[in-house]
């Protein structure tokens, strides 16, 4: 199969859609597919998994690209020949391929990754997020198939009058996280950093910006016990210092491969604290290093977590209710085990492989469909 893979985020920039947009290279490459990767300039590797990286024209809005149409890109879709056309998390630059793949008869699957209208509803922003939910629609009509990695992500699509919706999850790197890392010497001597006299470690992962909502673990300010350690860096950082202020707080900074495998491994409850999540990747490598995980029953983590037996899903609208539920995994140790061992099981079966095998499917799904309308 030969696949276009247009991302409004790649490499060098670090986040979800990088990461499962990697991934989904990586099975491609593997599988003996053929592939060209379409990305916003920002600096990207000529090639990635063997793959031509072409970069287009962007502007920086808060610290990120935004690809600009260009018309370079139907040029490059249609030179290429693909049998389909992969969006992921489709703003400008993504909209412009799928149209250009409509125009050109070719197949396209976009993937619904970042909620865009989030922003506008946290903000209290009414006509905004009704505009917001519209440049959606619009985005993900031409598409012929639109894949969503929640339940709450497909009740959203719904409501905003979008079709043709399946859908699909994200994987998780088993070996990488996993609990017997916990035992590693890295990992003991970090812990000793992080909780010197045995304290219970309360960790966070991911980018520290506003949608994140990450003050809202002042809510654990004077439980005893614990204490908080952060991995990410983002706009966010300076309004989060202030509002941690006093608090037990280590700062580590931006993580990945083994040391963010080992940031985990050093925590003893996950907290997340984000009610925009579409899926929660974070929540699953927490999972899968054998940890409970708190957060709000919100977005994707609703499917992920089952409340009670692998984390505890808390009040989107009172921060404060988290509190409780991590003193609870605070004061039981057997109960954060029990726990940890729920969530590693529930992962177990959600590799790498297996969900881009799924998506290899989805593509020919959204090509058989173009052949039938165009017969």
């Amino acid at each position: 199969m030969r696949v276009v893979v247009v991302s409004e985020s790649f490499l060098p920039t670090t986040n979800g859609v990088t990461t499962s947009v990697r991934k989904v290279l990586d099975h491609l490459a593997a599988e003996g597919h053929e592939a060209i990767v379409i990305v916003p300039t920002a600096g990207a590797p000529a090639t990635y998994a063997g793959f031509r990286v072409h970069e287009v024209p962007a502007i920086a809005y808060r610290q990120f690209p935004v690809g600009l149409p260009h018309p370079m890109v139907q040029k490059l879709i249609a030179d290429f020949k693909p049998d389909v056309v992969h969006a992921a998390s489709p703003f400008l630059l993504g909209a412009q391929a799928i149209a250009a793949a409509g125009r050109l008869g070719i197949a396209s699957v976009a993937i619904f990754q970042t909620d865009v209208a989030g922003y506008a509803r946290r903000n209290r922003l009414g006509a905004a997020t009704r505009f917001a939910w519209r440049i959606v629609r619009w985005i993900h009509e031409g598409a012929d198939l639109t894949l969503v990695p929640s339940s709450a992500s497909m009740a959203d699509l719904e409501g905003a009058g979008v079709q043709r919706l399946a859908r699909w999850g994200r994987g998780v790197d088993l070996d990488t996280y996993h609990p017997r890392n916990r035992t590693a010497p890295g990992v003991r001597r970090l812990r000793e950093r992080l909780a010197p006299h045995g304290e219970t470690v309360v960790g966070y992962v991911g980018r520290l910006a506003p949608e994140k909502q990450v003050e809202r673990m002042s809510a654990l300010r004077g439980l005893g016990g614990i204490r908080l350690a952060l991995v990410g860096s983002g706009p966010s950082l300076g309004s989060i210092k202030r509002e941690l202020s006093g608090m037990p707080v280590t700062y580590l900074g931006p993580l990945s491969g083994p040391d963010l495998a080992a940031a985990y491994a050093s925590f003893d409850v996950f907290l997340h604290t984000g009610t925009e999540e579409t899926f929660g990747q974070t929540v699953q490598e927490a999972h899968a290093s054998g940890l409970p995980v708190v957060a709000p029953r919100a977005g994707g983590p609703i499917d992920l977590i089952d409340h009670g037996t692998t984390g505890y899903l808390y009040d989107p609208e009172d921060a404060a209710t988290l509190r409780p539920y991590v003193e609870a995994l605070t004061l039981d140790p057997e109960l954060r085990s029990r726990m940890g061992e729920a969530g590693r099981r529930s992962v177990l079966g959600k590799t790498w492989h297996g969900v881009c095998s799924d998506l290899v499917g989805y593509y020919e799904q959204a090509i058989a469909s173009r052949v039938v309308v165009a017969g």
